[in-house]
């Protein structure tokens, strides 16, 4: 019932849970039970493709609630996902044991590599998975609250917001690059065997992974609708819209910033978590500005405000350039720029825009 009136008015948003529900029964259905030499057989690199898509879905539903909905242009969200991603591969590292390069049951090999001696203090309790979960969504959130408040008090908005979110996050990049901070330097974190005991090469577990995003996307985009939904949501579509007018009448608004900016950032974690274990990497890069605005492109192809449209600008793009990074490897940047350029001047309002024009035409 809940459901129903949350997803009451967005035929978009049915649409999509409804294609997200029949994907997450067909591909582990086509992937374990068809044969391998069937022609309907799905490979296991393809299922984590697509549950690469629908981590990268998720996050880009994160970016859309604090832009389409609240009006922050968001160049740092991929900071968020990267600490997200760091947690998740800390409990994968933790769960190599003996099992690395130097056989050492306490160390990760890049800390033998570099002759540390103990374990640093914020390691300790990455060897469980309920605290590492804990810290997937502890600290994006507690760092995108400390830059909220500090930001949204001092009432930094407009370009100036957007280019202190892109700072934070390159920040960071040339943070992590760093040997004696303790994550891997350069490298990353890399060579995870099991995760809660299941192999990370098994078939099961791959397409146990593709589950668990597709299910964590259902309840992001629902989260996300209820907070649309809600009278939050409609105070933080006024914020965007008129945010002075809304101080005048007397509301809070750095409140409803940081809440909001917050929860995104909780949203974009898990979707690093989930994104992890699945590419089997986690390295500096992912930091990178270049990735940030990446993220904003997808929302604004797909549909800026409408969430399911984020989803669709994140799939279509990220399966783009999947098929040009590999048949035209050089012309890709091109290709990203012109599906850009042709959204912004024939969809201005994205991929889901044309959705809205064809139910409009029908009533």
């Amino acid at each position: 019932m809940y459901m129903k009136k949350i997803l009451k008015d967005d035929v978009g948003g049915q649409v999509f849970l409804t294609i997200l529900l029949l994907v997450s029964i067909m591909v582990p259905l086509l992937n374990l039970v068809v044969p391998e030499g069937s022609a309907f057989h799905l490979t296991t690199y393809t299922v984590t493709l697509l549950g690469k898509y629908l981590t990268y879905a998720l996050l880009a539903i994160a970016v859309d609630l604090v832009w389409g909905v609240l009006g922050i242009l968001s160049l740092g969200h991929g900071a968020f996902f990267a600490l997200g991603g760091y947690a998740m591969g800390m409990y994968l590292m933790r769960q190599i044991g003996d099992r690395g390069v130097y056989g050492n049951p306490e160390l990760p090999d890049f800390m033998v590599f570099l002759n540390w001696t103990e374990l640093p203090w914020f390691w300790q309790g990455f060897d469980q998975f309920w605290f590492a979960a804990i810290m997937v969504m502890l600290v994006p959130g507690l760092l995108a609250y400390l830059f909220g408040w500090l930001a949204f008090r001092s009432r930094v908005t407009g370009v100036y917001l957007s280019i202190m979110t892109q700072a934070l996050t390159y920040a960071l990049m040339l943070a992590f690059f760093r040997n004696e901070l303790g994550f891997g330097g350069n490298n990353g974190l890399t060579d995870f065997k099991d995760i809660l005991g299941f192999s990370l090469q098994s078939d099961a577990t791959r397409v146990g992974l593709f589950f668990a995003s597709a299910v964590a996307l259902a309840f992001g985009y629902l989260a996300c609708r209820a907070i649309v939904q809600s009278k939050l949501g409609r105070v933080a579509i006024a914020v965007r819209d008129s945010e002075d007018r809304l101080r005048f009448i007397g509301y809070r608004v750095e409140n409803v910033k940081l809440w909001i900016f917050t929860f995104s950032a909780i949203l974009a974690g898990i979707a690093g978590a989930l994104y992890v274990p699945q590419v089997a990497i986690i390295n500096p890069g992912e930091f990178s500005p270049l990735l940030s605005i990446e993220m904003v492109v997808w929302v604004a192809i797909g549909g800026r405000s409408t969430l399911y449209g984020a989803v669709i600008g994140a799939i279509l793009v990220n399966f783009s350039k999947t098929y040009f990074t590999g048949a035209f490897p050089e012309v890709w940047l091109y290709a990203l720029g012109g599906l850009f350029i042709f959204a912004t001047m024939y969809l201005p309002q994205g991929v889901a825009g044309l959705f809205k024009k064809s139910k409009e035409a029908t009533v």
